[in-house]
């Protein structure tokens, strides 16, 4: 899950190197934190948001498939 995530944000943004995902373990659920460089975060958030929502979509319904609950945070 982590990866994917991270591929898609490097896919986004113009410096690929300041992309760093990390897990953090809350019991029952996981959060994803999502930290990219400052210019790059209209990128990854989109119109509206867009491309955000459809990135934790995304992480919700492999999350599902797998029986975890993740959740994805852009820091």
């Amino acid at each position: 899950m982590k990866e994917l995530v991270e591929y898609i944000a490097k896919s986004l943004v113009d410096d690929p190197s300041q992309v760093r995902v990390t897990e953090v373990d809350e019991g029952a659920s996981t959060i994803l934190e999502l930290e990219v460089a400052q210019e790059d975060m209209g990128r990854v958030i989109g119109k509206n948001g867009r491309v955000a929502n459809a990135m934790r979509v995304l992480v919700r319904v492999l999350a599902a498939k797998q029986g975890k609950r993740i959740t994805l945070e852009i820091i």
